[in-house]
């Protein structure tokens, strides 16, 4: 892989998570469950204790808007999942990735899958194929794979940040 590829991946990767600092800087605990919105998906208290992120198979029209907690479980789980693909390790399931709640212990996490990302891909075969998030017949890359990472996180951070400025704003009138 010419190194101006993979300077440009982490060039851009480093940027988006300057972006996701900034906001996970100011997160109050109860930015994580404000609600936006009627129709919002969130993490709600699961039976067993810990937390049970929103969900169905079909997404529904409208989709729900979403809080900063079911933003952060989101990335939790496809980052970790992107993780294994990069790592070639069994992918977690859904159901397996755990939000550790509202506040700080969910941006240390964050910054942990961060940590292991760009490890993972300091290591990684970039031109290697790739099966995720797409089928495995697409003919993709690693390199695929890492341009989405950056892509997916930038659009979720933009979201963290636009609900942060919005609860902070207070509503209107």
């Amino acid at each position: 892989m010419p190194a101006s590829v993979t300077g440009l991946l982490r060039w851009q990767f480093d940027l988006t998570w300057a972006l996701a600092e900034y906001h996970l800087d100011r997160l109050e605990p109860a930015d994580f469950l404000w609600e936006p919105a009627a129709l919002c998906w969130t993490m709600r208290p699961g039976r067993g204790g810990g937390w049970r992120p929103d969900w169905a198979d079909t997404e529904p029209d409208p989709v729900p808007a979403p809080t900063i907690g079911w933003l952060t479980w989101h990335i939790g789980w496809w980052w970790s999942v992107a993780t294994d693909h990069v790592r070639q390790r069994p992918a977690r399931e859904r159901d397996d990735i755990r939000w550790p709640g509202p506040g700080a212990e969910t941006v240390a996490w964050l910054r942990e899958l961060r940590t292991e990302w760009a490890g993972a891909l300091a290591e990684a075969d970039l031109d290697r194929p790739s099966a995720y998030p797409w089928p495995a017949d697409a003919g993709l890359t690693v390199t695929h794979l890492a341009a989405w990472v950056n892509a997916e996180l930038m659009k979720n951070v933009a979201e963290i940040g636009q609900l942060r400025l919005l609860r902070a704003a207070g509503p209107p009138g």
